[in-house]
């Protein structure tokens, strides 16, 4: 059985992460999307919380379980035999930064491979920041976050301090 981690913060889950999950489902028999935790980030939901609004939006797909982890991504992928980490690229930036962390995995995880996934054009421009920032000012976010979050993005915007 094909397994793929997708690891990230979700602070909170967006399109671009939904389209993500929805083609890597396709393409492994499971899916493990793993909240982590980054501990260099003011998150505007708690963990249990980005847990759940994920469980929430990716029910459709029945390959997907959500999870978490606060060890180093490379120790969390040997608890699953043979997966490999699934990321998501929207520009050429992100390619850098995400390529510096396949060989710093690699190296911590000889046996981890890692697949990139380039964003669908509609989405290379949506990040968890932009949907905060957007947020804040009160933006029409439906073009950003999956409708079954979305009234809760706008509700916790209210209140979040950076």
């Amino acid at each position: 059985m094909s397994t793929a981690i997708y690891p990230g913060s979700f602070d909170p889950i967006t399109l671009g992460h939904l389209n993500i999950i929805r083609r890597a489902s396709k393409i492994f028999d499971k899916v493990v999307v793993c909240v982590m935790v980054n501990s260099s980030k003011t998150p505007m939901f708690s963990l249990e919380e980005r847990v759940e609004l994920i469980k929430r939006v990716v029910k459709r797909f029945p390959n997907v379980e959500v999870d978490t982890s606060s060890i180093l991504l490379a120790e969390y992928v040997k608890r699953h035999e043979g997966a490999v980490l699934v990321k998501g690229l929207r520009a050429v930036s992100d390619f850098e930064s995400e390529f510096q962390m396949a060989i710093i995995n690699k190296k911590l995880n000889p046996d981890l491979e890692t697949v990139f996934l380039t964003s669908s054009e509609k989405y290379t421009y949506i990040s968890s920041s932009v949907v905060k920032e957007m947020a804040k000012y009160g933006a029409d976010l439906r073009e950003l976050v999956p409708s079954e979050i979305l009234k809760d993005v706008i509700e916790r915007s209210k209140t979040y301090k950076r």
